[in-house]
């Protein structure tokens, strides 16, 4: 935003140097017209002279006038031909300043639009994670379950003492294979004596 708002100031800075070289070349054109009508007012002096006298003084008015005339027209024109060359740069850098307002737009929404999908993934994550931490609640519940009918098991077995205090899962763990391991070897008593 702070980036378009930049590009719109030198853009409305680069159009009010375009307003006013057009107002110098209007300025220009205007003092033209009143050179015009300078020479009119000459022209219209002499035909009260004589006309001897109107030809010398029109000759000699008139070639000065043409000369002082034709140097404002030089002046004019090479004025007129640095402002129009001028404009065209400035038209220039205005449509510059333009498409990179455009090209900046684009790249907000595009970022916008990237910023949007990512919170889209960002909520799923959350919903999954949400789903995960129910899934693992019920795991652990099951898992509990099952840990105190292992434990259940486990010390009612007859001989066996019952545990002090809580048990950790390597306790049991051992505690199951003590017992696994006195039935096989029982198994394995029995089989050497023949009983089935």
């Amino acid at each position: 935003t702070g980036t378009i708002s930049s590009l719109q100031r030198q853009m409305e800075i680069q159009e009010s140097e375009l307003r006013k070289i057009r107002s110098e070349k209007e300025l220009l054109q205007k003092h033209l017209r009143e050179r015009e009508v300078q020479l009119q007012a000459v022209s219209d002096k002499f035909c009260t002279l004589t006309e001897e006298q109107r030809q010398e003084e029109i000759v000699v008015m008139m070639e000065e006038e043409n000369r002082n005339l034709h140097q404002v027209v030089t002046e004019q024109e090479s004025q007129l031909a640095e402002q129009g060359k001028l404009i065209s740069e400035l038209q220039g850098i205005i449509n510059q300043l333009r498409a990179e307002v455009v090209n900046t737009r684009l790249q907000f929404l595009e970022q916008k639009q990237v910023q949007k999908e990512i919170q889209s993934q960002v909520d799923a994550l959350q919903h999954k994670e949400l789903q995960t931490r129910v899934a693992l609640e019920q795991i652990t519940c099951k898992f509990e379950r099952y840990r105190n009918k292992i434990i259940q098991a486990t010390f009612n077995v007859e001989g066996s003492q019952d545990p002090m205090g809580e048990l950790t899962d390597n306790e049991v763990l051992e505690a199951m294979q003590k017992i696994i391991n006195e039935r096989a070897e029982f198994q394995q008593m029995l089989r050497s004596k023949g009983s089935k």
